[in-house]
C-alpha cells in the first residue's frame, strides 16, 4: 500500500531528461551566449571611445549585456548626442546695458536742450531798444527840414543793438550818415541805424533783437556822438519810430 501511495503522489512530475539531451541544451546555451557576446563587441568598443567622439560610455559590462538580453531594448543606430549648454558672457551683457543707458540719456539730454531752446525762443523779446542813452531829438520838422528818425545820445562806442529780428541789407558808408546799417524785417519793414563809429555785421547776415550790430559815433552830418534810428514801413514810408516801438512794448 505504501508503494501505491508513493507512486500516486509522484505521478504529476515529469521524468528527468536523458543525460544526452541535457548535454545538448547546455551546449546550445553556451553557443547562444558566445554569439551574443561576439555581436556586442563592436558596439561596446565604439561606446568605449568617448574621449574622441564625445559619447559617454556605458557604466559597466553588465549594462552592455542588458542591452542585448531577451526582451531588452537594443540600440539602433549611432548614440544620441546631447546639445552643449550655451553660456552668456555677463560682462558683455553689462556693456550692452550701459551702452543702452548712455544712448537713452543722450537722447533725453538732446530733447531737454531742444525743449529749453524752444522755451527761450518763445519767451525772447521780439523788439528791443536800439541803444541806451538820452533821447535828444524826435521825428518831424527840425531846422527848416524834416528829421525822419529819433536820436539817442551817449558816449563814444556805446553798443548799438538790432531793434528787431531781421536780415542786414546794407552795412557801410552812406551819404549824410557817415556809416549806416539797414535791417529788413520779415514783414518788409526796414530799420536804419546811422552815424555809428564802427559796425560788426555784414550784408545778408541774420540778426536777432538785442544783438549788437555797431558802436555809437559821430560820423557824417552829426553834432555829437549819438545813434540816428529810422523806421520805414513796408520798406518805403518813413514813420515815427517812437510810436512803432511803443506798440511793441519798447519806450524811448
Amino acid at each position: 500500500m505504501d508503494d501505491a501511495v508513493s507512486r500516486a503522489r509522484g505521478a504529476h512530475r515529469l521524468p528527468a531528461p536523458p543525460s544526452a539531451l541535457r548535454g545538448r541544451v547546455v551546449v546550445a546555451a553556451v553557443a547562444a551566449g558566445a554569439f551574443a557576446a561576439a555581436a556586442a563587441a563592436p558596439t561596446l568598443s565604439a561606446l568605449g571611445s568617448s574621449d574622441s567622439d564625445g559619447v559617454t560610455p556605458l557604466a559597466n559590462a553588465q549594462d552592455a549585456s542588458a542591452s542585448f538580453a531577451l526582451g531588452g531594448d537594443a540600440p539602433t543606430g549611432a548614440p544620441e548626442l546631447l546639445p552643449a549648454a550655451h553660456y552668456t558672457d555677463a560682462s558683455a551683457e553689462v556693456r550692452k546695458l550701459t551702452d543702452s543707458e548712455q544712448i537713452t540719456q543722450a537722447r533725453e539730454d538732446r530733447e531737454a536742450a531742444l525743449a529749453k531752446a524752444s522755451q527761450e525762443e518763445a519767451s525772447r523779446p521780439k523788439t528791443c531798444l536800439p541803444a541806451h542813452g538820452t533821447f535828444t531829438s524826435g521825428f518831424g520838422a527840425r531846422w527848416g527840414t524834416t528829421h525822419y528818425g529819433i536820436d539817442i545820445a551817449n558816449s563814444m562806442d556805446t553798443p548799438i543793438y538790432a531793434a528787431s529780428d531781421g536780415t542786414v541789407i546794407d552795412a557801410g558808408p552812406a551819404s549824410g550818415f557817415g556809416l549806416w546799417v539797414r535791417i529788413q524785417l520779415d514783414d518788409g519793414t526796414i530799420q536804419v541805424y546811422g552815424h555809428m563809429d564802427t559796425f560788426s555785421v555784414t550784408e545778408g547776415q541774420k540778426v536777432k533783437c538785442g544783438q549788437q550790430i555797431a558802436k555809437m559815433g559821430a560820423r557824417g552830418q552829426a553834432t555829437g556822438v549819438h545813434l540816428h534810428f529810422e523806421v520805414w514801413k513796408n520798406g518805403v514810408t518813413k514813420i515815427d519810430p517812437r510810436p512803432w516801438l511803443a506798440q511793441r512794448g519798447v519806450y524811448v
